[in-house]
């Protein structure tokens, strides 16, 4: 059953991941990222990370979601518009990325082997305890750095959007 409900999920989170990527509108995209984030809160369920679960959807479906569709509709941002100016982008963009593919492939394989198989539900780090932990011990830089960006793209987001209003 894990799975089955395992192959569920990562179908459903690549084919949004696609889905965002191909997107020619945003709030479409932005809602394909939101499929995203929820099928791999799906995936922390399943490898027992239920606290590391709930953050994800709370924190990136919810809160980082809802700041990016505010941004988009800020910015009235319409649908792309197609241009014919990326030529070379048309004849490298595939072999290039079966070379990512490959490459990738590779290196996932070579470092597999050695490992263990993963136990779904034998995973016991994912509590409160442990993530605060390291959050605010190990990763202190990386998270108020993040806190950072996240500030200044909202403040660039609402001066772009004080620009087209004048």
């Amino acid at each position: 059953m894990d799975l089955v409900l395992f192959l569920t999920f990562a179908i459903i989170a690549v084919v949004c991941g696609l889905s965002m990527a191909l997107q020619r509108h945003p709030v479409a995209s932005a809602l394909s990222l939101i499929g995203v984030m929820v099928s791999l809160a799906v995936l922390y369920v399943l490898l027992g990370a239920e606290f590391i679960a709930a953050a994800q959807l709370v924190v990136y479906s919810g809160a980082i979601m809802v700041l990016f569709i505010f941004v988009i509709m800020l910015l009235n941002a319409g649908a792309e518009k197609t241009t014919h100016k990326a030529g070379l982008a048309h004849f490298m963009g595939i072999p290039l990325l079966l070379l990512l593919l490959a490459v990738s492939t590779w290196v996932i394989t070579k470092s597999t082997l050695a490992g263990k198989m993963v136990k779904f539900g034998a995973f016991s780090g994912g509590g409160p305890r442990e993530v605060g932990w390291e959050l605010f011990t190990r990763y202190v830089l990386p998270f108020e750095v993040t806190s950072i960006l996240i500030l200044i793209a909202i403040a660039g987001a609402v001066r772009l959007a004080d620009r087209e209003l004048d």
